[in-house]
């Protein structure tokens, strides 16, 4: 009985490929954590009560979104400024300016208003209407020469414009 034992070797396992698919991956799958976040807009609803309405339809800031220009009013049907497009796109900056006008006015009065209403029409674009949204929440301020967000309306709530038709009706009634 003559039994040869074949003499056994460990095999190695070869993971440099493994190795270098992990070394590539991970900081890739890193990276891209940076700039997938997602963005929460806090929205505030209208009040159900006929009579909260009522009340504060008066003391209402309104910014009206139209295919043309921008109306800022204040209080609800009253026009500020109207803000005409700047080469076919809404004027941010300007509606900036003249909410924060709002602001410091309404501050001198001794009125703390943090809420706005924005207005839009049926087929406005979404990017307007978020622009719009953020422009009217925060401005950019030179604080202690460092630049910061500083609040102007951020309690926001949404609601469809009135037809141009009607706001032509409710002024001839006036």
């Amino acid at each position: 009985m003559n039994l040869r034992r074949r003499a056994s070797t460990d095999a190695e396992l070869d993971i440099t490929s493994f190795m270098s698919l992990m070394t590539i991956l991970v900081p890739v799958l890193l990276l891209n954590m940076v700039f997938s976040h997602i963005s929460v807009l806090k929205l505030n609803l209208p009040g159900l009560s006929e009579a909260s309405a009522s009340a504060q339809e008066n003391r209402q800031l309104e910014v009206v979104l139209r295919h043309d220009h921008i109306d800022i009013n204040y209080p609800a049907g009253m026009r500020v400024k109207r803000i005409p497009n700047k080469n076919g796109q809404p004027d941010f900056s300007t509606m900036s300016n003249v909410l924060q006008e709002v602001k410091r006015q309404l501050a001198e009065k001794s009125i703390e208003k943090k809420d706005l209403v924005i207005l839009s029409e049926v087929h406005t674009p979404y990017k307007t209407l978020v622009k719009a949204m953020d422009t009217a929440r925060s401005y950019r301020a030179v604080v202690a020469a460092s630049v910061v967000d500083a609040e102007l309306f951020p309690q926001i709530s949404l609601g469809d414009a009135p037809a141009a038709t009607q706001l032509v009706q409710t002024a001839a009634g006036q």
